[in-house]
């Protein structure tokens, strides 16, 4: 409700307002705790209050990976889609807005890909305001999110840090790996702190430091080990635990409208492309950099005596469960796991051809993958063999009930 929003703006201005040095480092530690814990309030209205769902919203998961395209209105957001898509979003030339998400399939390598159009995300998004949180919720079970900004007022705009700066604020991480820090909760025995690396960033006694954050969670019996030189933000990060770790390609559309020196700038940035969607140029760069940033792995199925079926490829990211033969099984039926004798693999991730794999096997792109699975006689000996034949008996029974009574 209001009154936490209120909290994170006081909180927000008491954190401007200290001196940053190491002495107050650990004051605006437990500061910075708060505001998270009240920023998760106000994103997850379960936890009391807070507004119903929205209407229309949540959009269906087509295909094998989802790219979210972000950016202001009017940065050519739905005209990017509907090149890219052939889609049509509802649009006037003028500084607009989408009002609904609007969803567009495009196949690229063999892979379907849904592209998401939210709309515009205002500023005031983070206090959960407007559509703010649905559009958080999209954009966090996405595989890549695509930031449209326009190169020709980037310069005095800014819209990606404003964008940048809210994507923060709702928990998703840009172009970050979550940080190395150990964190364990205990029954007793205190907080237990310690660091394999010099820590600069959490001020002058570091301990100090990490015992406010932890209090302000009413953590005191923890094992905290850092393995790498964080900060406040990224142990709040690893306490809060709901943070999303995110790739994001930044796209600067508009490159008719600037110099080549512009031009050049841009796309010199990390994680960044330039293209027109006017012109139609450079578009098919974007497409491979979304392809690159999303690190899908294609795995081909091939059953005995028959050649592999190349039309269809299982599309496996990190995100999703991993690029294991499991992840695969999985993919393909959930039973498939439970009856899995070994793998023939094929490919790139493999010391010989075909190779012999477990379930653990990390698969490379494009291989190909035989599952053979266990004879009757081998699942047999499982001890919950007489259990599944039970329930598929019943099952059979129950079916011929059903019929025998329409009758």
């Amino acid at each position: 409700g209001m009154g936490i929003v209120e909290k994170i703006k006081e909180i927000e201005a008491e954190i401007s307002r200290t001196q940053k040095n190491k002495a107050t480092e650990h004051h605006i530690g437990s500061l910075k705790a708060k505001l998270a814990k009240l920023r998760t309030q106000l994103l997850d209205p379960d936890s009391k209050g807070g507004a119903g769902k929205g209407e229309g919203f949540d959009v269906a998961k087509v295909g094998d990976a989802r790219v979210a395209l972000i950016g202001f209105p009017s940065v050519g957001k739905s005209t990017l889609l509907s090149v890219l898509t052939n889609t049509e979003s509802k649009q006037a030339e003028q500084e607009f807005t989408t009002l609904t998400c609007i969803p567009g399939n495009i196949y690229y390598n063999g892979v379907k890909i849904q592209l998401l159009d939210l709309p515009g995300i205002i500023e005031g998004a983070a206090y959960g305001k407007g559509r703010g949180r649905q559009v958080i919720a999209v954009a966090k079970s996405s595989d890549l999110i695509m930031m449209v900004l326009d190169a020709a007022k980037e310069q005095e705009k800014n819209h990606r840090e404003i964008l940048e700066r809210e994507l923060e604020s709702v928990g998703l991480r840009l172009n970050k790996s979550p940080p190395d820090i150990y964190l364990r909760r205990k029954r007793d025995g205190g907080i237990k702190f310690n660091a394999t690396v010099t820590l600069t960033k959490l001020g002058d006694d570091p301990a100090k430091t990490v015992d406010r954050i932890l209090h302000e969670y009413r953590i005191h019996n923890a094992e905290v080990l850092f393995r790498e030189d964080a900060s406040v933000d990224q142990l709040i990060d690893v306490i809060e635990g709901n943070r999303k770790y995110i790739k994001c390609l930044y796209v600067y559309n508009k490159i008719d409208m600037v110099t080549i020196e512009d031009v050049d700038r841009l796309a010199r940035h990390p994680n960044s492309c330039v293209c027109s969607i006017v012109e139609k140029l450079n578009l098919d760069y974007v497409l491979r950099r979304m392809w690159q940033l999303m690190g899908i792995v294609r795995a081909f199925t091939k059953r005995k005596g028959e050649a592999p079926d190349f039309s269809e490829p299982v599309a496996l990211t990190d995100d999703r469960h991993g690029c294991s033969v499991e992840a695969l099984c999985k993919q393909i039926h959930k039973d498939l796991v439970r009856d899995f004798n070994y793998a023939l693999v094929w490919g790139g991730s493999t010391k010989h051809n075909p190779q012999r794999c477990g379930l653990s096997h990390e698969l490379a792109d494009e291989d190909v993958v035989q599952i053979v699975k266990r004879t009757v006689q081998q699942q047999r000996r499982d001890k919950s063999y007489a259990d599944r034949c039970q329930t598929a008996f019943d099952k059979y029974k129950a079916k011929k009930k059903k019929t025998a009574l329409k009758t």
